[in-house]
C-alpha cells in the first residue's frame, strides 16, 4: 500500500501509541494483540465478539528449527477488546494456501473446516475461526475484518454498491463491493478474485456483512481501518443531515407508559416468564435515547419484522425481535412469533440441520420503554441488547442513505435490506455454528436463576451468597447493613462476575423496603427465582420478656418472613415458572428453654408458617426451611458481649484479649459437645442445606424443615 499520511479522523480517536508499539516490536504476536485491543475498545468499530484480525508473521518451527510463515488470526469465539496473545490461532500459511486446489466448491465448503486444525503451527490448539481463509488467501501482511455500524449501513442498503462508488469518489478511496456470501471458503475465494481484479484497492465492503481493510505494517493496518470507518461514518452522517427527516419516520402515537421504571417492574416478571417456556433467561433493559427513539417510532414494527442484516447481529438477536405495541397483546404476539419462527425453521431445514432451538425471541421492543434483551446470563442479555442497538444504528444509516434512485427500496424498506431468510437460516443453523455452541462449557447447577438473599451481609446468608454465586446464580445480597451486603457481594463475585449480582438494602420490618429490594431484582435481572431469608434476632433479656421484646421478636422472626414471602410470591406467580423460598428456623423451635421464650416461640411459629406458605404458594413455589443448632461463627446474633456472657454462664475459661472470632469458636466447641457428631455448626454447613433446598435436586421437597444441628437429641421430632 505504501506510506500513508498521519491518521486524520473526525469521529474516532487514534489510540496508537508509538512508544508501546516500539516496546512490542520484537514480539509480533503481542503487537497483533495490541492492535486488536485498540480496535475492540470502541463499539463503533466492532461489536463484542465480532470481527477478526490477523497478521502473517515469521516464527521458528519448534520441530525443524527453520523459519516458518504463520498466519495468526483471532480464534473462534474470541473478543478483540479482551483477547490476549494466547487467543490467536497459529496456522502454516503455506499449508492454508495449498487448500485452494483441494476446494471442491460451495456445496462442499464445510469439509474445509476439518482441515484447518491440520494446518496448526507449533502445536497451537486455538480453534480456527470460520473466517480464517478470508485472511489467509489475501496477499496482505496485516488484515482487519470489522463490523462498524456505518459500514454495515452501506452494506445493508439497497443502493449500497452505488453509494460505495459515491464514497470512493468523495474521499478518493478504492473500496471494492463484494456481494453477499456466507462466511467461509467460498467467500474467501470471492474476495481473493475481487482484490486481484482491482489492483491498488484499499478495502472491501461485504454486502450485509462488514468491512475488510489491510496494511503492510501493524500500524498501517490500524490507521487504514480507523480512517476508513471514520470516513464512512462521516459519509452516512452527511446523508442524514441532508435528508432532514425524522428518524425512523418520526415518533408514533404509541408508548405512553407513565413512570418507565414502574411499568418495567410490572411487566418484566410476566415477560421473562413467558420467554422461559423452553429454558430460563435473564433480562437486560436498555432505555438509552437510541433504544427509546427506535421503539417509539412509526417504522419500528416494520423494521423489527424485517430483522437484522449482519450475521454477527442476528446470531445474538435471533432472526428478528418481537415488537410489542401494547402489553395486552403479549400472549397473542408471542404465540405468533413462535409460529412464524417454527415456519421459518421448517421452510429451510435440511435433513442434516440441527434441531429447532428455542423459538422465543431474545429481543423485545416496547414503545415507551425501549429494548429488553434476554440471555443465559446478565452478560449475554446485555450483549444481545447492545447488538440490537448496533442493528438500530445500521437501520438508521441505511435509511439515511436512501436517495430515491432506481435501486432504492428494491427488496428493502426505505432502503434498508435485511438478510434473506434462507441465508439467515444457513448461518443460524450452520453445522459450524452448532459445533461452536457444543464447545461451550456445561452450565452450572444454579445458572439462569435469580436469588434474593435477605440477611446476606453476614453469617449464614453471606455463605449462601458465596455458594450460590459459585453455582452460577445471579445473586442479590440484601441486608439492613448495606456495608455488610456490599462486602459480602464483593466476596461472592470473586466466584462469579461483577454483572451477576449486586448488593441491596432491605429492612424486613418495612414493607416498602421489601418491595424496593424485590423491584431492584426485577429491574436488574428480570424477576426472582429463589428467595432466602437468614435474618433474625435473638433478644437479650435480663428477666422476663417485656411486651416490647415479644412484639419485636415476632415481628422480625415471623411477620417479616410472611411479608417477604408475600411480596416475592406475587412476582413468582407472575413469572409462572418453578421457584423456591427457603427460610431459616432453629432447633429452639422444638426444644423448650428458659430465658429465650420469645425467640423459641417465634421459631416454632416460623416452622408452621413454612408449612402454610408451602400449601398456599404450591405447586409453583416450593417453601422449605432449615433448623440449625446454635451457629456462633460469623453470626450477628453473637456479638462479643453475648459471647462473653455465654462463656461465663457455662464457666468456660477464656482469654479476655482474644479476638471475637476466637471466642466464638471456643463457645461453638462447647455447644458441639452436646451433639451426636461433636462438631460445631458452621455457616457453610447451613448454607449447603439451603442451596440444596433452593435448587432442582430437591424439586419434590416442600413444606419441610431440615435440621442442621449435628444431631441434637433434644431436637428430635416427636
Amino acid at each position: 500500500m505504501g506510506d500513508l499520511p498521519a491518521v486524520d479522523t473526525n469521529r474516532l480517536q487514534n489510540l496508537w501509541d508509538d512508544r508501546e508499539a516500539a516496546r512490542l516490536a520484537d514480539h509480533p504476536l503481542e503487537l497483533l494483540r495490541y492492535r486488536s485491543n485498540l480496535l475492540g475498545a470502541d463499539l463503533r468499530i466492532t461489536n463484542f465478539g465480532g470481527g477478526n484480525t490477523s497478521s502473517k508473521i515469521d516464527l521458528i518451527d519448534r520441530v525443524t528449527g527453520r523459519q516458518l510463515r504463520v498466519l495468526a488470526v483471532k480464534g473462534s469465539g474470541g473478543d478483540l477488546r479482551s483477547i490476549t496473545a494466547a487467543g490467536f490461532a497459529l496456522l502454516h500459511q503455506e499449508m492454508l494456501e495449498q487448500l485452494v486446489p483441494r476446494y471442491r466448491g460451495e456445496a462442499h465448503e464445510d469439509e474445509m473446516v476439518d482441515l484447518y486444525p491440520l494446518c496448526a503451527a507449533n502445536g497451537n490448539r486455538v480453534a480456527a475461526s470460520i473466517d480464517t481463509p478470508l485472511h489467509a488467501l489475501l496477499p496482505f501482511a496485516h488484515i482487519d475484518h470489522l463490523h462498524p455500524d456505518s459500514a454495515i449501513a452501506v452494506a445493508a442498503s439497497a443502493n449500497g454498491e452505488r453509494k460505495l462508488q459515491e464514497f470512493n469518489a468523495r474521499y478518493d478511496r478504492r473500496l471494492v463491493w463484494v456481494p453477499w456470501q456466507r462466511p467461509g471458503f467460498e467467500l474467501a475465494m470471492m474476495i481473493r478474485r475481487a482484490v486481484a481484479a482491482n489492483p491498488g484497492c484499499d478495502g472491501l465492503v461485504l454486502a450485509s456483512h462488514g468491512l475488510f481493510t489491510w496494511g503492510d505494517t501493524q500500524q498501517e493496518c490500524y490507521a487504514n481501518s480507523i480512517r476508513t470507518i471514520d470516513q464512512i461514518g462521516e459519509f452516512v452522517e452527511e446523508h442524514a443531515r441532508r435528508r432532514r427527516q425524522p428518524l425512523f419516520g418520526g415518533p408514533s402515537s404509541q408508548g405512553a407508559v407513565g413512570d418507565p421504571e414502574t411499568a418495567a417492574a410490572q411487566i418484566l416478571p410476566q415477560l421473562r416468564g413467558r420467554l422461559c417456556s423452553t429454558r430460563r433467561v435473564i433480562a437486560h433493559w436498555d432505555r438509552s435515547p437510541d433504544a427509546l427513539t427506535f421503539a417509539g417510532s412509526n417504522w419500528a414494527a416494520d423494521l423489527c419484522r424485517m430483522g437484522t442484516s449482519c450475521p454477527d447481529h442476528f446470531l445474538r438477536t435471533r432472526i428478528s425481535p418481537l415488537f410489542l405495541p401494547s402489553w395486552s397483546e403479549l400472549d397473542a404476539r408471542l404465540d405468533q412469533y413462535r409460529r412464524e419462527y417454527a415456519d421459518y425453521y421448517r421452510a429451510h431445514a435440511q435433513p442434516d440441520s440441527p434441531r429447532l432451538r428455542d423459538a422465543n425471541p431474545s429481543v423485545v421492543v416496547i414503545p415507551g420503554l425501549g429494548i429488553f434483551g434476554f440471555g443465559k446470563d446478565k452478560r449475554e442479555a446485555r450483549i444481545t441488547t447492545e447488538f440490537f442497538v448496533n442493528a438500530i444504528h445500521v437501520m438508521a444509516g441505511a435509511t439515511a442513505l436512501a436517495d430515491h434512485g432506481p435501486d432504492d427500496d428494491r427488496g428493502g424498506f426505505h432502503n434498508y435490506t435485511a438478510l434473506p431468510r434462507r441465508e439467515a437460516f444457513r448461518i443460524e443453523y450452520w453445522a459450524l455454528e452448532e459445533a461452536k455452541l457444543q464447545r461451550q462449557p456445561p452450565e452450572k447447577a444454579l445458572s439462569r436463576r435469580i436469588a434474593l438473599i435477605a440477611g446476606g451481609g453476614s453469617g449464614i446468608g453471606r455463605e449462601v451468597a458465596i455458594q450460590m454465586a459459585s453455582l452460577g446464580a445471579h445473586v442479590i445480597v440484601a441486608d439492613r447493613n448495606t456495608a455488610g451486603a456490599a462486602d459480602a457481594w464483593a466476596e461472592a463475585q470473586a466466584a462469579s462476575s461483577a454483572e451477576m449480582g449486586m448488593a441491596a438494602m432491605i429492612d424486613l420490618t418495612s414493607q416498602p423496603s421489601i418491595d424496593a429490594a424485590v423491584r431492584s431484582s426485577i429491574l436488574q435481572f428480570g424477576g426472582v427465582d429463589i428467595v432466602v431469608n437468614t435474618a433474625a434476632i435473638f433478644p437479650e433479656m435480663t428477666g422476663a420478656a417485656t411486651e416490647g421484646i415479644w412484639a419485636q421478636t415476632l415481628q422480625i422472626n415471623v411477620t417479616a418472613n410472611h411479608l417477604l414471602a408475600d411480596a416475592v410470591g406475587r412476582v413468582m406467580k407472575q413469572q409462572g415458572i418453578p421457584a423456591s423460598i427457603v427460610l431459616t428456623g432453629s432447633a429452639n423451635a422444638v426444644v423448650p428453654k428458659q430465658g429465650s421464650e420469645p425467640y423459641d416461640v417465634s421459631k416454632a411459629a416460623l416452622n408452621h408458617l413454612i408449612r402454610e406458605l408451602a400449601v398456599g404458594l404450591g405447586p409453583l413455589v416450593r417453601v422449605n426451611g432449615i433448623a440449625p443448632a446454635t451457629v456462633v461463627s460469623g453470626s450477628m446474633m453473637f456479638p462479643r458481649d453475648r459471647v462473653l456472657a455465654s462463656l461465663r454462664k457455662y464457666a468456660i475459661e477464656f482469654d479476655e484479649s482474644a479476638t471475637t472470632e476466637t471466642l466464638r469458636a471456643q463457645l461453638a466447641e462447647f455447644y458441639a459437645r452436646r451433639t451426636i457428631t461433636r462438631r460445631p455448626i458452621l455457616p457453610s454447613d447451613c448454607a449447603r442445606a439451603i442451596v440444596w433446598l433452593a435448587g432442582d435436586d430437591s424439586a419434590k421437597t416442600t413444606g419441610h424443615i431440615i435440621p442442621v444441628d449435628g444431631g441434637l437429641p433434644d431436637a428430635f421430632l416427636r
